[in-house]
């Protein structure tokens, strides 16, 4: 089972990331849009955006992705912990 384990492992903890953070950035964006009254900037390296508004972008928007694939992939660990009643391997501490 280690091996089908992992590989189970790893696709459920790469959708929940996934999932999160395309969850995060649509939660966020519409935050901005609300907080702001305009748009969030389509590409902060763009010469045009306020160099203020996409440091502030970068910052909330990668902050709340972050956190959000953070939150999943450790509920996705839980939940795996609670079905097969052991950490995926790739979590495992030395000696146990």
């Amino acid at each position: 089972m280690a091996e089908g384990g992992s590989k189970m492992w790893s696709a459920f903890s790469v959708a929940s990331a996934l999932a999160a953070a395309a969850l995060a950035k649509k939660a966020v964006d519409t935050t901005w849009t609300v907080a702001t009254g305009k748009n969030p900037p389509e590409n902060p390296a763009d010469p045009d955006v306020d160099v203020w508004e996409a440091v502030s972008w970068a910052i909330v928007s990668g902050m709340a992705v972050g956190l959000a694939r953070m939150l999943a992939q450790r509920r996705a660990t839980s939940y795996y912990v609670r079905s097969t009643g052991h950490l995926p391997g790739q979590l495992a501490k030395d000696g146990k």
